[in-house]
């Protein structure tokens, strides 16, 4: 189990600061949710009062008021609860529940769960979400900071607080590891360096006015208490600070940025890479100017692939935001290795499972190798785009009409969302997709996966009407989506 002194001096991930927000509550009548993660730590206002009650810094519920008139005891499962989105989604090691000056009000335990919710409608999802637990239900103390060490390292996107049975806490802090998805990063240049994409700064010889952790939050720094600053350095030596790449890569621009350093800024630094972490190499090695952006590009020395960076100050100061963009080393998905190998005829014969356009097929194969699953599917789309009405209209023939029997286990798979329809609904969705093909000359394409039969009739019977030439188009583009999974299947199967 983590030990509580350890994971507080891991990054936060919760906070408003990295992007984090409190976005469901069952209740915050006395002060609002959004308080929970504010930055800087709570504040006390003796005579301050709204139309509500006192004013409290922190999130508080409404006192409970049982029928009975007898206050819920510590078995009662009496509760209210704060849903919060994750600015870093990661591995929690631990949360500090900051109770700072709810010394009547504040509840009498509280207990903490964790979810991965990886869809941009959060609030629709929480519903089904699955909440592993993360901190069990144990007494707080009020005005203190309540700090919890999570043995439970699974990945989470959002966190589930409560508290029973009512009351105030001023801050919720969540330490841990950031777990990015990298597979929905963009292909071409990441920042390597930042803390979002799971970066991370693992020492640094002195951060006595500001942690080391700020030079890689992200968003630009806020002022000189969000940066990375040392104290004066008194005689010979220099300040640094090593960070641990998100991953391996190779470097091709590093920015420096000094904002809101304008007495204290370094005079120099240089900046190194490693990729064992005892051989160190130049990047860069420039003079730096007080509150300003740097950036180096042409001036970079391209050493190959790094794992680490080290960042040195002369002699000492402050810098708000380091960011080193390159291009990440991705080891090639065997199935991606065992594709670019195989005969024209077997790479073939597999893209057209993926789509049915043999023209498509012929020019992937051409293609080959590719150097990653994005680079696939970016070229599956350009190709696919690229060739002529009859390819298309020969890749839709391919595929089985919405509610047949499909012939390929992928396709049933995709069309499972027809097979426990209503005979009714089912009747209708032959009949109008009959009529949908003798009106546009191909049959109704749609991405099936995850949609239910009901759904698809309401989306034919929109598609019906339509002109031709948009009716084209939108095929075309609900093919590249199919083709797109399928891609990703094959490459699982290889």
């Amino acid at each position: 189990m983590t030990v509580v002194s350890d994971f507080l001096d891991l990054p936060e991930l919760a906070g408003e600061a990295v992007g984090g927000a409190a976005i469901l509550c069952n209740d915050e009548f006395f002060a609002e949710k959004e308080s929970l993660l504010r930055a800087h730590p709570a504040e006390w206002r003796e005579h301050a009062y709204t139309d509500r009650g006192k004013w409290m810094d922190g999130w508080e519920t409404r006192r409970y008021r049982p029928a009975d008139g007898i206050a819920p005891g510590r078995d009662s499962d009496i509760h209210d609860w704060c849903v919060i989105r994750l600015g870093l989604p990661g591995r929690i090691h631990g949360v500090v529940v900051d109770t700072a000056f709810f010394r009547g009000n504040y509840p009498d335990t509280c207990a903490l769960e964790g979810a991965e919710i990886d869809t941009p409608l959060d609030l629709a999802a929480l519903a089904s979400a699955h909440w592993i637990p993360l901190v069990p239900r144990t007494a707080l103390e009020g005005n203190a900071q309540n700090a919890f060490a999570v043995a439970n390292h699974a990945r989470v996107t959002h966190v589930r607080l409560r508290i029973y049975p009512d009351g105030g806490v001023a801050r919720l802090r969540v330490h841990g590891e950031v777990v990015p998805r990298w597979d929905r990063l963009h292909a071409g240049l990441v920042d390597l360096a930042a803390l979002e994409n799971g970066a991370v700064v693992e020492t640094c010889s002195d951060m006595f006015f500001g942690s080391r952790n700020n030079l890689i939050k992200p968003g630009p720094s806020r002022s000189m208490a969000d940066g990375w600053e040392t104290r004066r350095r008194r005689g010979p030596g220099h300040e640094w600070a090593i960070v641990a790449l998100a991953g391996a890569g190779t470097i091709e621009r590093i920015e420096l940025d000094t904002s809101h350093f304008k007495g204290n800024a370094p005079a120099l630094a240089t900046v190194e890479g490693s990729s064992d972490g005892a051989v160190w190499r130049t990047l860069i090695a420039s003079p730096l100017q007080a509150h300003t952006r740097h950036v180096f590009d042409q001036e970079l020395r391209r050493i190959g692939e790094i794992t680490h960076l080290r960042l040195s100050t002369f002699p000492c100061g402050g810098v708000a935001r380091l960011r080193a963009w390159g291009e990440l080393t991705v080891p090639i998905d065997p199935g991606l290795a065992k594709l670019n190998h195989m005969t024209n005829l077997d790479c073939t014969t597999a893209l057209l499972r993926c789509c049915g356009s043999a023209a498509w097929a012929a020019a992937m194969c051409g293609s080959r190798p590719f150097e990653d699953a994005t680079a696939l599917m970016r070229i599956a789309d350009r190709t696919w785009f690229a060739l002529a009405e009859s390819a298309h209209l020969e890749a839709f023939a391919a595929h089985p009409k919405i509610g047949a029997s499909a012939a390929s286990a992928w396709a049933t798979s995709e069309q499972a969302g027809t097979a426990n329809a209503e005979a009714a609904t089912r009747a209708e969705l032959a009949t109008l997709n009959a009529s949908y093909e003798a009106k546009h000359g191909f049959i109704y394409i749609v991405c099936a996966s995850g949609r239910s039969a009901s759904a698809m009739l309401e989306d034919l019977r929109l598609r019906y009407d339509r002109d031709r030439a948009i009716e084209l188009r939108t095929a075309s583009e609900e093919q590249a989506k199919i083709t797109r999974l399928r891609l990703g299947k094959l490459l699982g199967e290889l």
